[in-house]
């Protein structure tokens, strides 16, 4: 094995050992496919409102759209309050760090029912702490405008909100936005904020990106997923015409956030893997900028299913 090989395998492997030491030994996930064909999760908890299990979910059911397929079926109830994590969610039992993440689902089509409809789907890493900040992944889907992909990250700590985005218009290939910017808190109640900043060169990969024809994602299901590396993140789809991944970000990361753990946005701490179904009343899609109503009716989310793969193997491949 070369020297570079080897290197690259302790780098990796080192950090969430560190991080088990740091924390009281968590529990890690290995490689996983979760296909929702059972009524219960081998991998993930119910985020189940107080009073125990509720209408929202139905797993190992079939496809309302796809004959031959099982599904996780998420069902939104309207009295649910706006928010992230308000809605019907999953959560990995234990925790997930660097690898490959996919997932396949179909988003729910509101917009003859409710053009203005305030919907999100996310599809998501989230963890926080003290000592590394904030650990969070995306892909997000608006469902006024189910076109449109969101992607990004948030990290920081000490009441810092950074992010670094892009939004992809995948029916057109339009990129209609890859930025950065950071809100920090001080203690004395001062706020430092550096609004939207674009990105470019290196951290603006690609700058072009294939259109995927007839894209909505509410019309089908899509395989959707990201590459996470200590210095470096991939979000991606795979066109369904070529059966070939399309890179919808390639960031390699930066040094704009340099008080934080997270200098560059990649995230450094071990995280749960997410996927929920909820409503905003304040972030509409780029398209509709009145799409923040609650919802009318239980619309409903298709899941086939969620993988994972750790990087540890992976690295020891790289040059053969």
């Amino acid at each position: 094995m070369r020297i570079d090989r080897i290197i690259a395998v302790w780098a990796l492997l080192s950090v969430p050992l560190a991080a088990s030491a740091q924390s009281g030994s968590p529990k890690f996930h290995g490689a996983f496919k979760e296909d929702f064909s059972a009524a219960s999760s081998e991998y993930f908890n119910y985020n189940y409102r107080p009073s125990g299990e509720d209408f929202r979910y139905c797993s190992g059911i079939p496809s309302l759209s796809e004959n031959g397929t099982d599904i996780m079926l998420y069902r939104i109830d309207p009295d649910d309050p706006a928010g992230a994590g308000r809605g019907p969610e999953i959560i990995s039992k234990d925790y997930t760090f660097y690898g490959s993440y996919s997932a396949r689902f179909k988003v729910p089509d509101v917009r003859k029912a409710q053009p203005d409809a305030g919907l999100v789907v996310g599809y998501f890493t989230y963890n926080i702490d003290r000592e590394f900040g904030q650990s969070e992944i995306d892909i997000e889907v608006l469902l006024a405008d189910p076109r449109i992909i969101y992607v990004g990250t948030w990290t920081g700590k000490r009441g810092a909100h950074n992010r670094i985005g892009r939004i992809v218009n995948l029916a057109t290939g339009e990129i209609l936005e890859t930025i950065w910017r950071s809100e920090v808190r001080h203690p004395d109640g001062a706020v430092t904020k550096i609004p939207n900043t674009p990105f470019a060169g290196r951290q603006n990969k690609p700058a072009k990106i294939e259109a995927i024809e007839g894209f909505d994602a509410s019309a089908d299901f899509y395989t959707y997923g990201w590459d996470w590396y200590p210095d470096r993140l991939v979000w991606w789809i795979i066109n369904p015409q070529t059966g070939k991944k399309l890179a919808l970000w390639d960031y390699k990361g930066k040094d704009i956030f340099p008080d934080q753990p997270s200098k560059t946005g990649v995230p450094c701490l071990k995280s749960r893997y997410r996927l929920n179904f909820w409503h905003t009343s304040n972030w509409p899609v780029e398209t509709n900028p009145e799409s923040v109503e609650a919802p009318r009716y239980p619309y409903e989310l298709e899941i086939d299913w969620m993988a994972y793969e750790p990087f540890g193997k992976f690295f020891l491949t790289l040059g053969d």
